[in-house]
């Protein structure tokens, strides 16, 4: 998805307001309306920039989808954007289509891969170029491999929970 700066939010950058650290202002002036959430997360994930900070920005009011579009339901929900819509509602999850999964599990991945660094920098480029369910969930062993039971179990839900 891509954002842009809402007029707060160039307010904000403008009068070094509205509760921004030194590394979430070096990415919000990254989201231009032309780069994509997971290309800034990539490109700042050395600043240890997570999803969840743009989320921040997001409820402040700093950012806004590119175009008038809407946020994912995650996201209005003002959640970290990685847990499933339908998990939060608690309805049935097999009720998601392997489309929604893709889209709910895509930004995860990305991020988690581009926070590797040079380690996860080719298994970075295969999320990337992933183009459906089946993709990211053929390279979903590689990524629990590498980032760890733990820190993978957001993407598991994002794909199969």
């Amino acid at each position: 998805m891509v954002f842009v700066k809402t007029q707060a939010g160039q307010e904000a950058l403008k009068d070094r307001h509205g509760g921004l650290s030194s590394r979430q202002r070096s990415a919000f002036i990254l989201f231009d309306g032309k780069r994509t959430l997971s290309e800034v997360l990539a490109a700042t994930a050395a600043m240890g920039i997570t999803q969840d900070d743009v989320q921040t920005m997001i409820a402040q009011g700093l950012l806004a989808p590119a175009g008038g579009a809407s946020l994912p339901p995650a996201a209005d929900q003002g959640g970290a954007g990685v847990a499933p819509p339908a998990a939060e509602s608690g309805s049935c999850e097999t009720a998601r289509s392997s489309q929604q999964r893709y889209k709910d599990a895509y930004p995860v991945a990305t991020a988690m891969t581009a926070a590797m660094g040079l380690r996860g920098f080719r298994l970075n480029l295969a999320v990337e170029s992933a183009s459906s369910f089946e993709d990211l969930a053929a390279l979903a062993p590689k990524i629990k491999e590498a980032v760890g039971e733990e820190k993978y179990e957001p993407l598991r839900k994002a794909l199969f929970g």
